[in-house]
């Protein structure tokens, strides 16, 4: 056994070896230049420290992210399996807590990387928000040393603790898992909207420093966010495990697992547009030069990219769900359906991703008459935005709720006048969203703002409302077979594949944007950023270095489901006549 310890360390070697000497390239040449007593920046030869910072902060904020959200859904799925009794929600519920482990340690490992750097790479600004937040730092580590307890007590404790007990843990684990988030939101959200200062920067209110205008906005759309990503993180997993199952039992499982993942990401996902919205309206509030650098200046073009990625989300989530009903006999009847959402959605996805201005040549400019286009440019502001991502929504509910009575016959008396009141509400809802768009076009910019909220609530007025008619509508309702979990196409799989990689670059897009429209500020109009990286990169740059923190978070996630997906194998054993199993063999046929 000796010998096969040996080996490993010995196929570890090369791999540390290599790390400590790429360590050493971009570290050692520092070691031999002359060090400032007090700088205010540091720099690295090879690599600009706010490229690695934005890298390490991205990372990290990603693995938070997944960490805080698998909790909030592995509890709900555990208590339903708790409350039904059906042992197939808590293994599931279970599935999905194997992968936290590695991914908190990864979490915790990035965490510290950004302290570090922040502390060697930019000791000022460190300093200086140390003085704002300092009192908050000690309750930050008590509940980070909380979480560790009660998200290794909840993993461990699973099976060997009481079922009231565990879910205890589970709640404990995110009430402080929340907790955490807050606060370190309070100090991002303050860079951004600095408050509770005097005009010198001076602390005058610590708490006004943490309530700042973005403050909350950003905790519930984050809160919400969150949910989606890990949701999508979690499909993946399913997917990933039922493209290699060997049997038609684990491809069921994984496939249910699949669904379930992205059944918590669409739900997140509708609504996190309005969240967005209040998020907007409150950087506005602000400043509202902020504001338009935000949406009508440098970064108007990257969130015509959001756009054209969001639309992707909603197609790839409806695409999803078409396949799936496959899988649900009594679905075909809904089937020539699918071609009119499509419509829909293809509609809506253009209007949402036409720039109000085009990038054109100068004869291009000169025959539109300017950089707008005469006829699309009427698509390219908020009213008729607001006006298709409002419908985007409506038409991904439409397609959850076929997929929900694919297999049920309403019995209720009152059955056909419950389908013409949802129709109707769907239909009345419809004409007034297009209505406010149109009528947008027509009032001052304040007001058309405005238009956007009762847009919103009737939309929601519309799901809710559905939802409930609905589950009264289908309660006792005939069924025309159950689910064959498992019977999906691979392409389904791929399409979550493509949804988790998706809800990834978009996270790391917004995040560059929040980060980015302060400019050369690093505490906007408090901080002013010196360092030769004072200067807004290019979306192109920008683009590069998201793209590749994706490729590294997938990188490492894809460690965390092969580390996960080790705890289901069978114990190794050496394959008969190698040297392990004569070794073993000599061994176990050795006199005591």
């Amino acid at each position: 056994m000796h010998t096969r310890y040996r080996s490993a360390w010995g196929r570890s070697l090369p791999v540390g070896l290599i790390a400590f000497l790429l360590l050493a390239l971009v570290v050692g040449p520092v070691w031999g230049m002359p060090q400032e007593a007090d700088p205010e920046y540091r720099t690295l030869p090879f690599i600009s420290s706010r490229v690695l910072m934005w890298a390490v902060a991205e990372l990290h904020l990603m693995f938070a992210a997944f960490v805080l959200a698998v909790p909030i859904f592995a509890l709900v799925i555990e208590f339903i399996g708790y409350k039904t009794g059906d042992k197939r929600y808590d293994q599931l519920a279970y599935d999905f807590t194997k992968l936290l482990s590695v991914s908190f340690s990864f979490t915790a490992t990035l965490g510290a990387l950004l302290t570090f750097g922040l502390l060697v790479f930019y000791p000022a600004l460190t300093q200086y928000l140390v003085k704002i937040f300092s009192w908050t730092f000690l309750p930050y580590a008590l509940l980070f040393f909380l979480e560790a307890f009660f998200l290794y007590a909840y993993y461990y404790g699973w099976g060997k603790l009481p079922p009231r007990l565990h879910l205890f843990i589970g709640v404990m684990l995110n009430l402080v898992g929340t907790a955490i988030m807050f606060i370190a939101n309070a100090w991002l959200t303050f860079m951004n909207t600095p408050n509770g200062i005097d005009d010198m920067g001076n602390l005058t209110s610590l708490w006004e420093a943490i309530n700042n205008y973005t403050w909350m906005p950003i905790n519930i759309h984050r809160l919400i966010a969150n949910v989606a990503f890990g949701g999508a993180i979690g499909a993946a997993y399913g997917a990933f495990k039922f493209l290699g199952a060997k049997t038609l039992e684990a491809k069921a499982h994984y496939d249910w697992m699949g669904y379930i993942g992205i059944f918590v990401a669409i739900c997140a996902l509708l609504p996190l547009p309005f969240a967005g919205y209040w998020l907007g309206v409150e950087i506005y509030a602000y400043d509202q030069s902020l504001g338009i650098t935000l949406m009508g200046g440098t970064f108007s073009w990257l969130f015509i990219v959001q756009a054209v990625l969001i639309g992707n989300l909603f197609l790839a989530a409806n695409y999803y769900l078409w396949l799936s009903m496959a899988r649900i006999p009594g679905a075909e009847r809904f089937r020539r359906f699918i071609k009119y959402l499509l419509g829909v959605i293809t509609l809506c996805f253009i209007v949402w991703a036409t720039p109000h201005s085009l990038v054109a040549t100068v004869e291009e400019a000169r025959a539109m008459g300017g950089s707008h286009h005469p006829i699309l440019n009427v698509l390219g502001v908020m009213s008729a935005k607001n006006t298709a991502v409002n419908l985007l929504i409506l038409t991904t509910y439409v397609s959850f709720l076929l997929y929900r009575r694919a297999n049920k016959e309403a019995t209720v008396s009152w059955a056909k006048t419950g389908n013409w009141i949802q129709f109707g509400i769907f239909a009345a809802v419809v004409i007034y969203v297009v209505f406010l768009g149109v009528y947008g076009y027509f009032v001052d910019a304040q007001t058309r703002i405005g238009l956007s909220q009762p847009q919103v609530l009737s939309v929601l007025f519309a799901m809710i409302s559905v939802t409930v008619i609905d589950i009264f509508l289908f309660k006792n309702a005939k069924s025309r077979g159950e689910i064959v979990w498992g019977k999906i196409s691979a392409r389904s799989q791929y399409a979550l594949f493509f949804l988790a990689i998706t809800f990834t670059w978009l996270m790391g897009l917004m995040g560059y944007v929040r980060a980015g429209m302060r400019q050369h500020w690093h505490v906007y109009g408090v901080v002013r950023d010196t360092s030769v990286d004072a200067f807004t990169p290019t979306l192109g740059f920008a683009g590069g270095v998201v793209s590749a923190i994706v490729i590294i978070f997938f990188l490492l996630i894809a460690i965390v489901f092969f580390l996960a997906g080790l705890s289901g194998r069978k114990d190794w054993k050496p394959k008969s006549g190698s040297r392990w199993a004569q070794e073993e063999a000599s061994t176990s046929t050795a006199p005591a």
